[in-house]
């Protein structure tokens, strides 16, 4: 099992990323360049935060151009598993692999603190391990975390049940139906805006975004049966 944490110029949760995975759930894991065209041998793959080509024209519009998203479409196509968190939720929605957009913060300021988020659905490969309604401590740190979407697509996003996990209690940047973080309608592809890589040890304030990952690599190690 193998998990690939893409790099682009400007990335800034990568190490992150590289760390939850590689060095505290014990799973190989390695960086891939954005200027790569091949993720073989992958089972998973990790987009991390940050302010990709920095953040010019959009946030993720300029990214989702590289070399390497083109593999990233064939990888989600056949099923595998694809995680954004942050501009990686940003770089998702620009490349068409989730609905909606991720518009300014409603205060217009940047947010960096840590909020509660409601697991609405855990039938799924990335909240298996958490309990239903499950509410979790995790750090955000945006300035355009705002998710819309039109009246249609919101529809399909709740019949669907691709909504995965909302803001409980504070809403912190007027998403629209409290949206933290979505799914594709296949359920093998999640954006969100807060950050389980920075919530892994208790020693940093909260590891509630450990069993995230896990589930991840328990779906991966099922498969593989």
């Amino acid at each position: 099992m193998k998990f690939a944490v893409l790099v682009f110029p400007g990335s800034n949760c990568d190490v992150d990323l590289y760390h939850a995975f590689a060095d505290i759930l014990g799973v190989e894991t390695e960086y891939v360049s954005y200027e790569d065209t091949s993720l073989v041998g992958f089972e998973g793959v990790l987009i991390p935060g940050g302010f990709s080509y920095g953040d010019y024209l959009r946030c993720g519009a300029i990214a989702r151009f590289a070399p390497i998203m083109s593999e990233v479409q064939r990888f989600a196509k056949e099923g595998k598993l694809v995680f954004g968190t942050c501009n990686g939720f940003q770089i998702l929605t620009e490349a068409g692999l989730l609905p909606g957009v991720l518009l300014k913060n409603n205060t217009l300021n940047f947010i960096c603190r840590t909020v509660k988020i409601k697991v609405e659905k855990r039938t799924s490969p990335f909240t298996s391990l958490y309990e239903p309604k499950q509410i979790l401590n995790l750090p955000v740190a945006h300035g355009e975390g705002n998710y819309y979407c039109d009246t249609e697509t919101l529809a399909e996003l709740e019949r669907n049940q691709q909504i995965l996990l909302t803001y409980a209690g504070e809403n912190p940047n007027g998403s629209l139906k409290n949206i933290a973080g979505i799914t594709n309608q296949a359920g093998n592809v999640l954006g969100m805006m807060p950050h389980p890589e920075r919530a892994m040890e208790l020693l940093l304030g909260s590891d509630d975004g450990v069993k995230l990952f896990q589930s991840m690599i328990n779906y991966v190690k099922e498969g593989a049966k």
